[in-house]
Formats: C-alpha cells, sequence, structure tokens
C-alpha cells in the first residue's frame, strides 16, 4: 500500500532532474511538450539540447541550454545567446567554449535556432541570408512568411516563458547577446524592451541593417516595402529613441572582419547615434580578428564576465 506513493515520489524526482518532456501551462501559451534531444555533462553541469512545438512559429523547434553546477541548488540568471546566418544552436554551443565561464558565474545560457525550419514556405531554401537559418529575429508582415516567421515574438516571449517554467531560471534576471545577425538581433531585443534585459552585448552585429544589402534583402522580403516598418528592427533608429534604464552595451568588432570591410555591419552608425543619445558603449575594434567563431571564442569569457556583473548583482 505505501509503495505506491513512494514509486510516484521517485517518478517525479527522476523526471525532474532529467527533465524529459515537461508541460508547460502559461496564460499566453498552450501547453508544449519538451523532449530532450542530447544531454553532456560539461563543467559540472551540463549542455542539453531541447526539441518543442513553438506556438509562434508553429513547427518544432531546438534550443540548446547550459545549465550550470549552482542549477542544481535554486534559480540561476539567464544568458540568452542569438546566432548568426546559417547557425542553429548547434553552432554556439559546439564553438564557442562558454560553458567554463557560465559554470564560474552559475549563469544559464539559452541558445535557440535562428528561424522556423521545414514550413514548405516557396523559397525558404533559396539562399542562404533569406529563409531558413536567416530569421532576422523580425515577426514578419508579408503573407508568404507571417505564420511562421514570428522570432522577434519566439525570443522575447514565448521561449522566456517556456525556459523559466522548465528550468530553474531567473526570470528576472534576464540578459542578451548574440553574433552578427543575432548581434543585431540581441541589440534590438534590448531596445525594444527597456528593463526586461539586465545587459547587452555582441560580436560583429548588424548594426543599421536599413542600410546594408543583407538586411535590405531581408526587411523587404518579411517586412515588405514600406520603409516604416524596417525601423523598429533597427538597432541604430531604436537607439536614436530609446528610452528607459541605462544600458551598458558592449560591442566586439574583428578589424579584418570582411563583412565589416563589405559595408554589412555598419557600427559607426550605431556608435555615433549611441553618442548623440548618451547610451554608454564600449566599442572595441580587435586587431586581426575575423567574422568567424575563432573570434567569438578568443572573447566570450570577457562578455560572460560583463553579463555576469549585472545578472549576479
Amino acid at each position: 500500500m505505501s509503495g505506491t506513493p513512494f514509486l510516484t515520489a521517485v517518478a517525479r524526482i527522476i523526471t525532474r532532474h532529467k527533465l524529459y518532456n515537461i508541460r508547460l501551462h502559461t496564460s499566453s501559451y498552450t501547453a508544449m511538450a519538451l523532449t530532450q534531444v542530447s544531454s553532456n555533462k560539461c563543467f559540472d553541469g551540463f549542455q542539453k539540447v531541447f526539441e518543442h512545438d513553438s506556438t509562434e512559429l508553429k513547427c518544432k523547434m531546438r534550443f540548446g541550454i547550459y545549465l550550470p553546477p549552482k542549477a542544481e541548488g535554486g534559480k540561476c540568471p539567464v544568458l540568452y545567446w542569438l546566432s548568426g546566418l546559417t547557425c542553429t544552436e548547434q553552432n554556439f554551443i559546439t564553438k564557442a567554449g562558454s560553458q567554463q565561464e557560465a559554470a564560474e558565474h552559475g549563469i544559464i545560457i539559452v541558445c535557440p535556432d535562428t528561424s522556423p525550419r521545414g514550413c514548405n514556405i516557396e523559397g525558404e531554401d533559396e539562399s542562404w541570408d533569406f529563409g531558413t537559418g536567416a530569421g532576422f529575429y523580425v515577426n514578419a508582415t508579408e503573407d508568404q512568411w507571417k505564420v511562421n516567421y514570428r522570432m522577434y515574438s519566439y525570443i522575447t516571449e514565448e521561449l522566456p516563458h517556456l525556459i523559466s517554467s522548465n528550468f530553474p531560471a531567473d526570470s528576472e534576471r534576464m540578459s542578451i547577446s548574440g553574433h552578427s545577425m543575432g548581434g543585431h538581433g540581441a541589440l534590438i531585443c534590448a531596445l525594444k524592451n527597456p528593463g526586461k534585459y539586465k545587459s547587452v552585448s555582441a560580436f560583429a552585429p548588424i548594426c543599421n541593417p536599413m542600410q546594408c544589402p543583407w538586411g535590405q534583402k531581408a526587411f523587404n522580403g518579411y517586412l515588405g516595402s514600406d520603409k516604416s516598418k524596417w525601423e523598429s528592427y533597427d538597432a541604430t533608429v531604436l537607439v536614436s529613441a530609446y528610452s528607459g534604464p541605462q544600458l551598458d552595451i558592449l560591442i566586439d568588432q574583428g578589424r579584418d572582419d570582411q563583412f565589416l570591410a563589405a559595408g554589412q555591419l555598419l557600427p559607426d552608425n550605431f556608435i555615433a547615434a549611441c553618442t548623440e543619445k548618451k547610451i554608454p558603449v564600449v566599442f572595441r575594434l580587435q586587431q586581426g580578428y575575423d567574422h568567424s567563431y575563432y573570434f567569438v571564442c578568443s572573447f566570450i569569457s570577457n562578455h560572460i564576465k560583463h553579463h555576469a556583473k549585472y545578472l549576479n548583482a
């Protein structure tokens, strides 16, 4: 008679520990099940990957999550990392070398995919800089894309609900960072949501997408030809109108970045707008570095320490 409650309790403990097939209920989103794809012990924490059916994107999505050792004993702050063009959740978790610093500071790192996948939209796989792997962290308004390509709402609303409901994550202590297209995403998420993120940083971000070929292609495709819609997803425009808690922005940029030379990133425009608005930004032009993850892994420790100042304050 006493065996059944005991076994039930043990099952609950095992389920909670391994985080298999967890179900979530919120007022904003329907119940979602998480399926664990992989789990690897790393610096006494765990690097995991999960899959779920996204309400916003109407497709299956994956995200990586690093749970530091401190997560075993209570809630930890969360750093969201947004990756760049062509990337999945795998690029950052396998190439950036972030886990050791995250373990030491007790920070959970969440790394989502960069776009919906397999939505059977005509043209979604035709080019590397638009469609699959290139969601640009916007909510599309053009008919062909608007049902699935809602990465902005996925990153700022659905994913944080999912993380805080199923992991020992402190939803009051969140920061955001990213690389290239993901650096653009990190900047706009912070600027459009004053106070939501404790800090923001970026590696080689697309700072002024309205003025560069990548951004113009993406915005025209997802948002249409009305450039007034583009402004709400351009960090240089947004920072000029920012009104909220002070942001301490950290940006690293490789001096030998081929995309900097090609006029895709335009950091000078963003820095000028920050200076005009008196918003603190530390911009570091790193000699000899390019656009690759060799660059990211060289300075990721600095960025995690930057966020730890605010997340653990």
